[in-house]
């Protein structure tokens, strides 16, 4: 079981940076994949990026925010960040993180494929 609480959501202007944390809860966060994820009202939940368990060495980041976020995990601290750089009002949507356990054998993309969430942090972007 894993047990995941993400933060630091918030209002910023377009261009500014936010940084997001998930925090896990456990003693074998090194053997799950992480995931974030962003829902809009009235739209499905789309990936944002995801990093590969152990040492991370996989990423995936969604065309949409490819050169503007960053998403990296530290094993010590049971914890995944998603780093957000010049944000744009597109951007706004509640954040989700999530956690899949590396027996899948592989990076999963689709919300389907992730056994843990967060509560959801909101994001909101404004022009």
């Amino acid at each position: 079981q894993v047990q995941l609480l993400e933060s630091g959501g918030g209002l910023v202007q377009a261009g500014d940076s936010l940084r997001l944390s998930c925090a896990a809860s456990g003693r074998t966060f090194s053997t799950y994949a992480m995931g974030w994820f962003r829902q809009t009202p009235g739209s499905e939940r789309e990936v944002v990026s995801a990093i590969s368990w152990s040492s991370g060495r996989s990423t995936y980041y969604a065309e949409s925010v490819k050169g503007r976020f960053t998403i990296s995990r530290d094993n010590a601290k049971n914890t995944a960040t998603l780093q957000m750089n010049s944000l744009k009002p597109d951007d706004t949507a509640v954040y989700y993180c999530a956690a899949h356990p590396s027996g899948l054998g592989y990076l999963a993309k689709t919300p389907n494929r992730y056994d843990y969430w967060g509560q959801g942090t909101q994001v909101t972007v404004s022009s």
